[in-house]
């Protein structure tokens, strides 16, 4: 009796749910087929630097202007 249940639930459970979304990712776990050199490897970590360390070298070199009240 339980597999008579078991057999139902399995069949009419994705019925009941509706539509399934499938997911597709564009993963590839291949090598790049151009591997990057230096010099584009130097000017994508300086370019990180440059967006993290900015602003709060900004912050940090005008805190003066920021500590007056007017």
């Amino acid at each position: 009796m339980s597999g008579l249940i078991r057999t139902i639930s399995t069949r009419t459970a994705p019925a009941l749910r509706g539509p399934m979304i499938t997911q597709r990712a564009s993963v590839f776990t291949r090598p790049a087929k151009d591997p990057l050199g230096p010099a584009e490897t130097v000017i994508g970590l300086g370019m990180f630097a440059v967006a993290i360390l900015g602003p709060s070298g900004w912050v940090l070199a005008n805190i003066e202007n920021y500590k007056k009240k007017e």
